[in-house]
């Protein structure tokens, strides 16, 4: 009876275990695909400010750029996370809420060179993550976002770093 009853309980762990894989996203997916949504959500919110506050034509049209581009990799990425169940924030953390608010005070050159510092920091850290993503990721289709969305970060990393050297030389 108990080789049964332990034969038993190892089947359903093995049942659970593979359930579990076939849902989809594991823990590391599910804090990619929030963290990613976050941060898609942040960019196209600053990307808005930098098109009324910035004084720099490149740094406006940079933030359209942000607002085109991570606007459309926010609507592929909940797709993504509605194929695995997963809700996705709708409001951005406090200390993107506090990064926000710091900028919303400052126009003009101020503006611009606070904003691309931050893009630059931010899309480093953007492709660190989803080279990760891509390549550890567990979930096919997160996998695949973050694969096909990593082109566009580098270039965003780029424009930003030249956009970046222009404003702090005052050659716009």
């Amino acid at each position: 009876m108990k080789t049964i009853v332990g034969l038993s309980a190892a089947a359903l762990l093995a049942l659970a275990s593979s359930a579990a894989s076939a849902a989809g996203a594991g823990k590391g997916d599910s804090d990619f695909v929030m963290k990613a949504a976050q941060g898609g959500m942040e960019e196209v919110e600053l990307g808005q400010l930098a098109t009324s506050q910035a004084a720099s034509a490149d740094v406006k049209q940079f933030g359209q750029r942000m607002v085109t581009d991570h606007g459309k990799a926010n609507d592929e990425l909940k797709s993504v996370a509605q194929k695995s169940g997963e809700t996705l924030p709708t409001e951005l953390s406090k200390k993107q809420q506090s990064d926000k608010a710091r900028l919303a005070k400052l126009n003009g050159a101020d503006f611009d060179k606070a904003y691309m510092k931050m893009m630059v920091s931010d899309h480093k850290e953007d492709i660190a993550e989803f080279e990760k993503e891509a390549k550890s990721g567990k979930d096919a289709d997160v996998k695949a976002f973050a694969s096909k969305t990593l082109p566009t970060l580098k270039e965003h990393l780029s424009m930003a770093q030249d956009v970046e050297k222009r404003v702090a030389s005052g050659k716009q």
